[in-house]
C-alpha cells in the first residue's frame, strides 16, 4: 500500500514520524520476539515500497509482515494492515495525537506506547 497524504502539512508530519516509528516498531519487535516461540528473519522487498518484511515461523506456520505497514499502523489514523492491496494507493490521515499540542514536536512517549500496542496486537493475533 502506498500512502497518499492530503496536504503538505500532513507530508511534513509524516516525515517527522516515519523514521522514529520505524525504529520503535523494530525495537518493540525485538523485545516481543525475545519471549516468543516465533523465529524471525527479514527479507528485503522492492515493491510497493522498498524495505523489509518480517518473516515469522513457528511449527510449520509461516507469516510475512511488512515493516512499513506496521509503521503505517502507528503513524496513520485507523490504518488496518493488509486491508488494501499492496500496489494500490490509499488516502491516509496522520495520527496527530502523536504530536505535542504545544510544540508540534513528536511526543516520543505516545509514539512508543502506540508502537508497543501495535506489536502486542500483532503477536496476540498470531496466537489465534
Amino acid at each position: 500500500m502506498i500512502p497518499k497524504l492530503s496536504n503538505s502539512q500532513a507530508w511534513e508530519q509524516a516525515q517527522l514520524l516515519m523514521q522514529p516509528a520505524y525504529i520503535r516498531v523494530v525495537d518493540n519487535l525485538r523485545k516481543a520476539l525475545e519471549d516468543s516461540a516465533w523465529r524471525e528473519s527479514y527479507q528485503e522487498v522492492e515493491t510497493p515500497i522498498p524495505g523489509y518484511e518480517l518473516c515469522l515461523s513457528k511449527q510449520g506456520q509461516d507469516i510475512k509482515v511488512s515493516l512499513w505497514e506496521l509503521c503505517f499502523e502507528v503513524c496513520f489514523q485507523d490504518y488496518q494492515r493488509g486491508s488494501v492491496p499492496p500496489d494500490s494507493e490509499l488516502q491516509v490521515d496522520i495520527d496527530t495525537g502523536l504530536f505535542d499540542t504545544e510544540t508540534g514536536e513528536v511526543d516520543w512517549e505516545k509514539l512508543d506506547q502506540k508502537a508497543q500496542a501495535k506489536i502486542e496486537n500483532l503477536f496476540s493475533s498470531l496466537e489465534k
